[in-house]
C-alpha cells in the first residue's frame, strides 16, 4: 500500500509542505514515468527520490561519484531511523556478499553505490534479485562527455534498466545545459521522461569580479569586513594551507581543508567551521559535495575555476538560508594564463598517446598482437625520463587509456614520498659539516621545494637524483639518514603504478577506437575554459545574466553584481593622467599597487584601470615581489 508523501515529509524531515517542484517530481515517480530533475545547488534534491521511496515497497538503488556524498546521505537517514547502506570502500567478498543479503532480505530502503560497483558481476546479479522500486542518478551530468565532470563509469548506470526493468529512473544534477541534459536522457535510456528543470536564479547573491594585482591584501581586506563564515576556494593543497596561514597571522580565523588530510583531520576541520569556531575554510573543490551550512555569507574563488559549471556550483554554497550572501571571484591578468596552462596544456592528443602506447609496449617488450594478462609494475618518473615524456601529460594520458579500457591503472601512483626538515637551519650546516656526503641532496632539496620547513611537503626522488646526479637507492638511502639523525620526518611511499593491458597490441589501431572521444574531450575542456574566461572579462553584462544564460535561462538584470551596481565610467583622460602619476612615481623605484594607491592622487578605480593599460602595453611589468617597475 502507497504511503502519503507529505505525512512522510512530515514525520522524517519535519516539514508540512514540499518546495518548488519536488511534489510534482515525487508524484511522476510514484506512476512510474522517468524523470529528469534539473534543481540547483541546494534544491532539495535528495527528497526527490527520498520520499517516493518511503512511499512503496522495495528498495531505491542510489548511483552516486563522492563517497563523502554518500557517507553523508546514508548517515542522515540513519540518524532518521531509516534503513540505508553503502558499498563504498574496499570491501572483502563476503562483507560484500552479507551486505548484498541484507538489500534482499532485510528490509533495506536505499541501497547507495559508485558507478565503478556497477561493473562487478556480483553486484549486478544480486541488483536483478531485488525488489527495486527506484533508481537515482545523481550528479547526472557525470554520464555526459559534454559535462564537466565526465566520468566514463557512469555510462555503466545504463545497465540498471536492464536489471530493474520495472523501476522507474530519476536523474539528478544541478549544472545542466541543454546538450548535456539530452546527453543524459539518451545515456540512460529514459522513456518519455518527465524534464522538471527550476529556474537556477540565486536572487539572494551578489557575484562580482575583482580585478587585482596583490590579491593576497583584497583577500584579508574582503574578509576583515565580514563576520559572517566564508569559503576560499583554491586549486592546490599548498596554496589553502599558505593562505590559510596567511589570514590566522592576520587575525583571522581559518582553517584549511584538502583530500591530502586524514579523515580525522577533515572531520575535526570541518566541525569547527559548521559550529562557528572557525570563520574561514579555505579549500580545494575537495571541500563541498554534501556540506551544508546554511549561513556562508561569502564565497571567494582564489583562482579561476576549470568551467561555469564548477563555479556556480562552489558559489552556489552561499545564501543558502535565504539571506544575502557575495559571491567573489579574485583575479589578475596572469591569472588566464595559468588557467590556460593548468587546464589545457596537460590534455593529451591523439598523436601522443598513440606515441604513449608504442612506448609503453616497448618498454615492457610486448610484441605485436600480444596479450599478457599479469600485471607490470611501472616506475613513473624511471619511464618519463627514458623517452623524455612530460610527467603531467603522461599520466592524464595514462588515466585515457585506463578509461578507455586499454589498461587497467592502480590506484597508488598518486602516493608520493614526503618530507618535512625539523632541524634549524643553523642545525642543518652543523650537520651538513660533519656528513658532507648529504650536502649536494639536501641543497637541491632546498632548492627545489619551498616551504618544506612549515610543512610536510611531497617530493620526486628521481627528480632529486637527476639532479643531484645521484642514483634513486642513493637519495632514499640519505632521507632515512636524515630522518633517524632527526634532521627530517620522511614518509616513504610506493610511488610505482601498475598497469594491465587489456587489449592485444595493435599500436594505433588500438587508440583509432577512441580517438574521437579524445578530440570531443579536448574540445569539451576548451569550450569550458573560454566560457569561464568569457564570464571574467565580460564587463557589460550582469553576471547573473551571464551564468543563467549559460544555461538556457533568460532573467532581468540582478541589480546587485559588480556590473549592474557600477558607477559610471572613469574619463579616459583621468586614466591618462593616472598613467604619467604611476610612470612619474616608479622612476624612483618599483612599488606595489597598494603603495601606488597611498602615493598617486587618483581614485582607486583609475589607479587599477591606468595599471592595467600600462601592463597591456608593456610600459611596466610585475616584479618577483609583486611590485610594479617600469619595463
Amino acid at each position: 500500500m502507497q504511503k502519503d508523501p507529505k505525512d512522510i515529509l512530515k514525520t522524517y524531515w519535519g516539514f508540512s509542505e514540499f518546495k518548488a517542484s519536488q511534489e510534482q517530481i515525487i508524484t511522476a515517480i510514484l506512476e512510474k514515468k522517468d524523470v529528469l530533475a534539473l534543481l540547483p545547488t541546494g534544491g532539495g534534491k535528495s527528497l526527490c527520490f527520498q520520499i517516493p521511496a518511503l512511499a512503496v515497497d522495495g528498495i531505491c538503488i542510489v548511483v552516486s561519484p563522492l563517497i563523502a556524498l554518500i557517507k553523508n546521505q546514508v548517515d542522515t537517514l540513519k540518524n532518521k531511523g531509516i534503513k540505508a547502506l553503502s558499498l563504498t570502500g574496499s570491501i572483502s567478498q563476503d562483507a560484500l556478499i552479507d551486505l548484498l543479503d541484507n538489500c534482499l532480505y532485510g528490509n533495506y530502503k536505499f541501497l547507495y553505490l559508485s558507478p565503478e560497483r556497477l561493473q562487478q558481476e556480483l553486484i549486478r546479479d544480486r541488483i536483478q534479485q531485488m525488489n527495486v522500486n527506484l533508481i537515482a542518478i545523481d550528479e547526472a551530468h557525470c554520464i555526459s562527455q559534454w559535462g564537466n565532470d565526465f566520468r566514463p563509469a557512469y555510462l555503466d548506470c545504463a545497465v540498471l534498466r536492464e536489471l530493474a526493468p520495472t523501476a522507474p529512473i530519476i536523474a539528478l544534477t544541478a549544472t545542466a545545459t541543454a546538450v548535456v541534459a539530452n546527453d543524459i536522457v539518451q545515456n540512460l535510456q529514459l522513456k518519455n521522461p518527465l524534464i522538471e528543470k527550476t529556474s537556477f536564479s540565486r536572487d539572494n547573491i551578489s557575484f562580482s569580479v575583482q580585478w587585482d594585482e596583490d590579491k593576497a591584501h583584497q583577500l584579508k581586506e574582503i574578509l576583515s569586513k565580514t563576520n559572517q563564515s566564508a569559503i576560499v576556494y583554491v586549486r592546490t593543497r599548498r596554496l589553502a594551507n599558505d593562505l590559510s596561514n596567511l589570514l590566522l597571522q592576520h587575525k583571522i580565523s581559518s582553517t584549511f581543508y584538502h583530500g591530502g588530510l586524514t579523515k580525522k583531520e577533515k572531520d575535526n576541520r570541518l566541525e569547527l567551521w559548521l559550529q562557528d569556531k572557525l570563520k574561514v575554510m579555505v579549500a580545494t573543490n575537495a571541500f563541498g559535495m554534501g556540506i551544508d551550512k546554511p549561513d556562508v555569507g561569502v564565497v571567494i574563488h582564489y583562482q579561476i575555476p576549470d568551467s561555469i559549471e564548477n563555479y556556480f556550483q562552489e558559489a552556489g554554497r552561499a545564501g543558502r538560508d535565504g539571506g544575502a550572501a557575495k559571491a567573489i571571484l579574485l583575479t589578475n591578468k596572469a591569472d588566464e594564463i595559468q588557467v590556460k596552462k593548468q587546464f589545457l596544456s596537460g590534455l593529451p592528443d591523439v598523436a601522443f598517446l598513440k606515441l604513449l602506447y608504442n612506448k609503453l609496449n616497448n618498454y615492457f617488450q610486448i610484441s605485436f598482437g600480444e596479450l599478457r594478462n599479469e600485471p607490470y609494475l611501472l616506475n613513473f618518473n624511471a619511464f618519463c625520463g627514458t623517452y623524455k615524456l612530460n610527467s603531467f601529460l603522461t599520466y592524464n594520458a595514462l588515466r585515457i587509456l585506463d578509461q578507455n579500457s586499454v589498461l587497467a591503472l592502480s590506484e597508488s601512483f598518486s602516493k608520493k614520498t614526503s618530507i618535512q626538515f625539523i632541524a634549524t637551519k643553523n642545525q642543518i650546516f652543523d650537520y651538513l659539516e660533519t656528513y658532507r656526503k648529504s650536502a649536494p641532496i639536501v641543497q637541491t632539496i632546498l632548492r627545489t621545494y619551498g616551504g618544506i620547513f612549515e610543512y610536510d611537503t611531497k617530493i620526486n626522488t628521481w627528480s632529486i637524483a637527476k639532479k643531484a646526479n645521484v642514483s634513486e637507492a642513493q637519495i632514499t638511502n640519505i632521507l632515512k639518514q636524515l630522518e633517524k639523525d632527526e634532521i627530517i620526518t620522511y614518509t616513504a611511499q610506493h610511488n610505482d603504478m601498475e598497469i594491465v593491458f587489456l587489449v592485444p597490441r595493435e599500436d594505433d589501431r588500438t587508440i583509432h577506437q577512441f580517438a574521437k572521444k579524445v578530440e570531443a574531450l579536448i574540445q569539451q575542456k576548451t569550450i569550458h575554459i573560454d566560457a569561464m574566461l568569457a564570464y571574467i572579462m565580460n564587463d557589460t553584462k550582469c553576471r547573473s545574466q551571464q551564468l543563467l544564460s549559460y544555461f538556457g535561462e533568460n532573467r532581468d538584470k540582478c541589480g546587485k553584481c559588480d556590473i549592474c551596481t557600477s558607477a559610471v565610467p572613469i574619463d579616459d583622460i583621468i586614466i591618462e593622467l593616472a598613467k604619467e602619476a604611476i610612470l612619474k612615481t616608479l622612476k624612483k623605484e618599483p612599488q606595489s599597487s597598494r603603495e601606488l594607491i597611498k602615493l598617486v592622487l587618483y581614485k582607486e578605480e583609475a589607479i587599477f584601470s591606468a595599471l592595467q593599460s600600462l601592463l597591456e602595453n608593456e610600459e611596466i611589468t610585475l616584479n618577483t615581489t609583486n611590485q610594479y617597475k617600469i619595463s
